[in-house]
């Protein structure tokens, strides 16, 4: 195990150095290269920012009116039934938009139920088995100007799906 950590302390500088190394053989302007990647960095940065400012926006809208406080209690009637808790809705929602907030609710939810509970296991599970596909889709497609999704946001919503099935089985098997 100690030759593991000991290798991944060294990748990162083996890297560096490996291509600092290629690009001197190849005769390459290295600092010129990366000057005209950091410039393209921040046109793109630049480009997908207002997006990322609407969605955080939106999502901060949607928690602080109350909204998923009252979307959790409609949607938990039919969630509860197949095993989900009501208390996770807020949780699923918010997740597929912003994985920092999802991040906040998940905190909500250890303080309330605890990290052991069967609530707190699963919203844990949900995180860490699901997308940000909203966050992922406006800021990856954006970036490179794709209009046409295709199947995109449909094979991510049934992932998702999957993820909170998976959720939902695993806490229901462990305890």
């Amino acid at each position: 195990m100690k030759v593991i950590s000991y290798l991944s302390d060294l990748m990162i500088p083996f890297l560096l150095f490996y291509v600092i190394g290629y690009g001197l053989l190849e005769k390459r302007d290295i600092y010129g290269d990366f000057l005209d990647g950091a410039k393209d960095g921040l046109k793109t940065v630049a480009g997908i920012c207002p997006t990322l400012i609407g969605l955080m926006t939106a999502v901060g809208v949607l928690r602080e009116s109350g909204f998923l406080d009252f979307l959790g209690e409609v949607l938990g009637k039919v969630t509860g039934a197949v095993g989900l808790p009501p208390e996770l809705v807020p949780l699923t929602v918010v997740r597929m938009f912003s994985s920092s907030a999802a991040t906040g609710l998940l905190i909500d939810i250890f303080k309330e139920f605890g990290t052991e509970s069967a609530t707190g296991l699963m919203a844990a599970i949900v995180l860490s088995s699901t997308e940000s596909v909203f966050y992922c889709m406006s800021v990856y497609f954006g970036s490179v100007k794709v209009e046409k999704t295709r199947y995109t946001l449909a094979g991510a919503l049934l992932a998702t799906a999957a993820g909170v099935a998976a959720a939902v089985w695993i806490v229901g098997v462990m305890v």
